[in-house]
C-alpha cells in the first residue's frame, strides 16, 4: 500500500482510505470490526467517518459510526497506528438533532466545540486526526449540479464567516483535541477563501478536500484540481464507484438484495440524462480489458496526480477484497487513452 503526505502537514495517509458510513446501518458492530481489521493488514492506515454517520441521517443513528469505530480502538490498542478523519456537519436547515439544545447547527465556536468533543466521546480518544467540514456554512449549489450553469444561491443572515470558523478550528487545535483540518463538498472559490484566510491570520490551514470524484463525475478537473495541485491540498475521492453504479451490479435495472440503491430510493444522482450510456461504456470498457470494473475506477482515481487518497465503502469482506485488489491495477497508456476518450464523448453525466 502507497503512503502519501497529507497536504503539508506531517501526516501519511495509504493511498487507500476505508469509509465507514455504512457501519451501524447496513453493516453491524461486528462486519464494521472485521473490515477494519482487513484493511489494517492490506496496509491501510486511514479511516474517515463522521458525526452525521451512518447513512441515510437520521436521529437514532447520528454518531453510531464513530461509536463502532471508538470500541474497535480500544479493543484493538492501536490508536497510534491510525489516522482518523472525520467531518462535523455544516448549517443544517431542517436535521436539529445534532446540538443539544435542537437548533440549526453551524460553523461556530460553540457548535464545533459541541460537535468535537462529541465525537471524541464516541471515538474514545483524546484526538482526531484529520477533522474535516462535512459542506460548507453558506449555501452553495454543488451537490447534483450542472457545472457549466451557475445559479447563485441566496444567503443567509446568519451565515458564519470562514474566518470564524477557522478561529475555532485554531482553539481546538490549541486545546490538542484536533491535529488537522479539511473540507469537503467545497468549491474552488470556498477552498481559495480558506487558503487565504490562513495567510492572513494564524489559523489553521487546510490540508485536504473530500469531494466526489469517478468516471462519470470529473468536475474537479475543470478548476479544483490545479488550485489544490499549487497550494499542496489533497484530494481525498469519493463516490469514485458512483455509489455501486460503476461495478456494475445495477446495471440494466438491476435492484441486489440489500444493496444501497434497493434499500434506500435516494440515488438519482446516477439515474439522469446520459448516465446510463455513460456508465455502461465504462463497464464495458474494464471487460474489454480484462479488469473488474470497480477495480477500474478507483485505480484510476488513484492515479490521478492530484489525489492523495481513494475512500473506498463496502456491505461485506467479498466487496472489500474487490476494492483492495485495485492496487493490483496499473493504467497503462492505452487504457488511459480509451479513459479519456469515453469522458469526451460522456462528459460529466453525474455532477
Amino acid at each position: 500500500m502507497e503512503m502519501r503526505k497529507l497536504g503539508r502537514t506531517d501526516i501519511e495517509v495509504s493511498s487507500i482510505c476505508l469509509g465507514t458510513m455504512t457501519f451501524g446501518e447496513q453493516n453491524t458492530r461486528a462486519e464494521g470490526f472485521a473490515q477494519m481489521d482487513r484493511s489494517i493488514d492490506a496496509g491501510i492506515n486511514f479511516f474517515d467517518m463522521a458525526e452525521l454517520y451512518a447513512i441515510p441521517p437520521k436521529p437514532e443513528t447520528t454518531g453510531r459510526t464513530e461509536e463502532i469505530v471508538g470500541d474497535w480502538l480500544v479493543a484493538r490498542k492501536n490508536r497510534d497506528k491510525v489516522i482518523i478523519a472525520t467531518k462535523t456537519v455544516g448549517h443544517t436547515d431542517g436535521m436539529t438533532w445534532f446540538r443539544d439544545d435542537g437548533s440549526n447547527a453551524k460553523l461556530d465556536l460553540p457548535n464545533i466545540r459541541e460537535a468535537v468533543e462529541k465525537s471524541l466521546a464516541r471515538l474514545k480518544t483524546d484526538y482526531i486526526d484529520l477533522y474535516q467540514i462535512h459542506w460548507p456554512d453558506r449555501r452553495t449549489s454543488l451537490f447534483g449540479a450542472n457545472p457549466s450553469q451557475y445559479h447563485h444561491p441566496e444567503t443567509r443572515d446568519d451565515e458564519v464567516s470562514i474566518e470564524e470558523t477557522l478561529e475555532a478550528f485554531a482553539v481546538m487545535q490549541k486545546e490538542g483535541k484536533i491535529r488537522e483540518i479539511g473540507l469537503s463538498n467545497e468549491s474552488c472559490w470556498g477552498t481559495m477563501r480558506f487558503l487565504e484566510a490562513h495567510r492572513a491570520n494564524s489559523v489553521p490551514r487546510v490540508a485536504s478536500i473530500q469531494n466526489a470524484y469517478s468516471f462519470v463525475n470529473r468536475t474537479y478537473e475543470t478548476n479544483l484540481a490545479e488550485l489544490t495541485m499549487r497550494e499542496d491540498v489533497g484530494l481525498l475521492a469519493y463516490s469514485v464507484l458512483a455509489q455501486g453504479y460503476l461495478t456494475g451490479k445495477y446495471r440494466d435495472g438491476a435492484k441486489p438484495a440489500g444493496a444501497r440503491r434497493t434499500l434506500f430510493e435516494r440515488l438519482g444522482r446516477y439515474e439522469g440524462a446520459g448516465s446510463e450510456s455513460a456508465i455502461n461504456a465504462y463497464l464495458d470498457l474494464a471487460i474489454e480489458f480484462g479488469i473488474d470494473p470497480c477495480q477500474l475506477a478507483i485505480a484510476h482515481a488513484e492515479s490521478r496526480c492530484f489525489c492523495t487518497s481513494v475512500i473506498i465503502g463496502a456491505t461485506n469482506m467479498d466487496q472489500l477484497e474487490i476494492a483492495l485488489g485495485s492496487n493490483d491495477v496499473t493504467i497503462t497508456p492505452e487504457l488511459e487513452e480509451r479513459i479519456n476518450t469515453l469522458h469526451q464523448i460522456h462528459g460529466n453525466p453525474c455532477p
